[in-house]
């Protein structure tokens, strides 16, 4: 069951899916996520551009207005990781693990979640930034730990979460 949303705030869920693979669950974002799409498409641009300190400028600008807003956190997370400082990328990615594991858990952690809903895809790409952030930092139990956390979801990996160097047990 998930958090009634409070009067302000819808919250990030997740809701059943019949796919062509059978029942599996996605992730339904925040309303102000889903509205802010098109800066996400500009964020990228200013990466692509190498304009990545006005696009860190506007992601944290995006989750002042949208705390749940996963893909920032994933964005920010990478332009971390550009910038050679893991343990901020570790933050920003540990951030929408952290969010999207509040929403599994409320709605009584169901699986399958896998990566190929576009709405989990944030989730996952969070989830092995998280991970390859901890290998980097030293952090292998808690690396090991996610992956065992994220493997039921998606056991097919499409992202290599589980091959990442130093990360299986």
């Amino acid at each position: 069951m998930t958090r009634p949303a409070s009067p302000n705030r819808d919250p990030l869920r997740v809701e059943k899916r019949e796919t062509t693979a059978g029942l599996a669950w996605e992730f339904v974002h925040p309303r102000c996520a889903r509205r802010r799409r098109d800066d996400i498409a500009e964020v990228e641009e200013m990466v692509a551009a190498g304009e990545a300190e006005i696009a860190r400028d506007e992601l944290v600008w995006l989750l002042s207005e949208c705390p749940d807003f996963l893909e920032a956190h994933v964005h920010l997370g990478l332009i971390a990781l550009e910038e050679d400082d893991p343990k901020l990328a570790r933050g920003h990615f540990g951030r929408a693990y952290e969010l999207g594991l509040r929403a599994l858990e409320a709605a009584g952690s169901p699986a399958p979640v896998p990566y190929d809903l576009s709405g989990n895809k944030p989730f996952h790409e969070a989830a092995k930034g998280l991970v390859h952030c901890l290998v980097a930092t030293g952090r292998l139990p808690l690396a090991k730990s996610v992956c065992a956390r994220i493997k039921p979801l998606d056991p097919a990996d499409p992202l290599g979460i589980q091959r990442l160097p130093q990360a299986r047990g």
